[in-house]
């Protein structure tokens, strides 16, 4: 039997009288008082399996406030055994507090005596009756609205006073102890008799009144500011929770954090687009009349779980606007320069990391790779802990005009130079507004990644390449266990990788084998204090010399070899020989 199936029998058995209309349960209501003539008013309850509100009961003639069947159960005294839905283990919520002896009954009874036809037109204004007005008890004190803020034992020790007509002239009245937290929600009890069912939570306590004129359960909090008071513990029995906030961004934001803590559950209505700001139910109210039952349901319709997920609508388009970037050939600023590398990496993608004993040429490398990707308008962000952003610079230059730094510092002034020079520094001026070298040595992924929502906002693109220059050098929270640092950071890589579609070019070490000598057998396990390299990496690669990198005055044609260990879509093997361009700080592919 279907939880629907259940609700339609539970309360057939408990209701006498019971008929069912389409998606509807009709009955006298057990618990009004049968009038002059012996008729009592009608209990409906809403059987829809579409609907988020399937089980509510409520009278339409308000004799009391309607529920779900965990309510309905307790008024009418049945075994909890017998409700859907029933939890035995449930804690129910319990404040920690000692409710105080007096409290403000007589001056609520005197309040709505004052109400006149004047208070109740302005409920009427934006379609509220004074059947709601008066079930929620609101009240006149000669000039301002009160509207009691009833807590779970019943009673009310605070009320808002609120101007008609001007909400933000307003001022607490009774107990001052319950003038602020969570003892801010309008109609509290309502979450009790909501258990097991679907709840809404509105701004402003009149915007709460339009929904309880259709029939919605609800709660209100005096503005969205005061949604931070809602725990989720209190609403931990509710499966469904709708919030509803004016059109306002700070309203909005009040609204996503809300969801964020109280979780998957929470759908947030979505105002149109062609609303003014501070538009709300009220507003909508006295614009649809007698459309605006329909127009909530709308809302109510297009409001989207607050998922961890992303919609697959979007997911949809994600993926194939990559796919159709790699097919036709946009991912082009992603080459790297060298053809064997982009062929043997797929296109220079994912986390790809480089290892290689010290003096190889591994930052060289990458500082190619990175400025040539630059000059394709690729925006890099380079990460530098080794070389400094002055050395980079220089031996980029050195590269792009084909002189040996030496050369330039002393034949600076010779025409021949300063024309080669001239002849690319808008070239290199073009390059820096895609390469941005970074040598905080208080980074952390935070700060990288708002940093490449700077760059991919400044530049506007949706791709980005990250060098770091090295993987042993990052910052680490805890120095003495490097390797946990290491695998944190990879994990944040990972991450950032996924959600903000970053290319990662990555420099680590190698440990040294016996005798303190660095293998010459390109191998994965040659990674220093390798810990998740080997998980989290898409391509690692390990840069072999050919020549002695300790031997200033080699003479030797200085060629490195490049190799795939481990990748996770191709095949491992040699990529490519590399001899340096010496002293021109560059390499070209053999």
């Amino acid at each position: 039997m279907d939880f629907v199936d259940q609700i339609k029998k539970y309360y057939g058995d408990h209701v006498p009288g019971a008929v069912l209309e389409k998606n509807h349960l009709k009955a006298p209501c057990p618990f009004c008082k049968p009038d002059e003539n012996g008729e009592k008013g009608t209990l409906v309850v809403y059987l829809s399996p579409d609907s988020y509100f399937t089980g509510y009961f409520r009278c339409l003639n308000r004799c009391r406030p309607g529920g779900f069947p965990l309510h309905f159960g307790r008024l009418m005294g049945i075994d909890p055994q017998e409700v859907p839905g029933y939890d035995p283990d449930r804690d129910p919520f319990v404040r920690d507090i000692v409710y105080p002896i007096k409290n403000l009954k007589p001056d609520i009874i005197k309040f709505t005596s004052l109400m006149t036809e004047s208070e109740y037109a302005h409920f009427g204004e934006f379609g509220v009756s004074r059947t709601v007005v008066n079930e929620m008890k609101i009240g006149y004190n000669g000039r301002y609205l009160v509207y009691p803020y009833v807590l779970e034992d019943g009673n009310c020790y605070a009320a808002r006073c609120i101007l008609p007509g001007r909400p933000e002239d307003n001022f607490w009245y009774g107990d001052e102890n319950f003038f602020k937290g969570d003892f801010q929600i309008f109609d509290t009890p309502e979450i009790e008799r909501c258990q097991g069912g679907a709840l809404f939570i509105v701004e402003g306590e009149d915007n709460l009144l339009t929904l309880k004129e259709l029939g919605y359960p609800g709660i209100a909090v005096p503005t969205a500011a005061d949604l931070e008071h809602i725990s989720a513990v209190h609403l931990a029995d509710i499966k469904q929770v709708f919030i509803a906030v004016a059109n306002a961004p700070e309203a909005q934001l009040a609204a996503r954090e809300a969801a964020t803590r109280i979780g998957f559950k929470v759908r947030i209505l979505k105002w149109p687009a062609h609303v003014r700001r501070g538009y709300a139910l009220c507003d909508l109210a006295r614009d649809k009349g007698q459309a605006f039952r329909s127009a909530v349901a709308g809302l109510i319709q297009s409001a989207k779980a607050f998922s961890p997920f992303s919609a697959p609508e979007k997911e949809h388009r994600k993926f194939f606007e990559r796919v159709e970037q790699d097919w036709d050939g946009r991912a082009e600023g992603l080459r790297s320069g060298f053809d064997k590398l982009d062929r043997a990496l797929s296109g220079s993608q994912g986390i790809n990391i480089m290892g290689g004993p010290p003096k190889a040429g591994k930052s060289c490398f990458y500082m190619q790779v990175s400025t040539e990707m630059a000059r394709r308008k690729t925006p890099v962000i380079y990460y530098d802990f080794e070389n400094g952003r002055q050395k980079i610079y220089s031996r980029t230059l050195c590269r792009l005009v084909r002189l040996a730094e030496q050369d330039i510092r002393q034949h600076y002034d010779d025409e021949k130079v300063r024309g080669q020079i001239d002849g690319i520094r808008q070239d290199f001026r073009g390059l820096l507004q895609y390469f941005r070298v970074v040598t905080d040595r208080k980074l952390n992924p935070d700060i990288m990644r708002r940093q490449v929502d700077f760059l991919q906002h400044e530049t506007r693109t949706d791709n980005t390449v990250v060098v770091i220059d090295s993987l042993h050098k990052l910052p680490f929270k805890d120095l003495s266990d490097r390797r946990t640092g290491i695998d944190s950071w990879l994990r944040h890589m990972e991450a950032i990788r996924d959600e903000q579609n970053v290319s990662f070019f990555v420099i680590s070490e190698l440990s040294r084998g016996e005798g303190g000598q660095y293998t010459q057998k390109p191998d994965l396990g040659a990674f220093k204090e390798s810990g998740d390299i080997e998980y989290s990496a898409d391509n690692a690669m390990i840069l072999l010399p050919d020549w002695n990198p300790v031997d200033p005055i080699s003479s030797k044609e200085r060629v490195s070899s490049l190799w795939l260990v481990a990748s996770r879509e191709n095949s491992p093997g040699k990529i490519a020989s590399y001899r340096l361009a010496f002293p021109y700080w560059g390499f070209v592919e053999l």
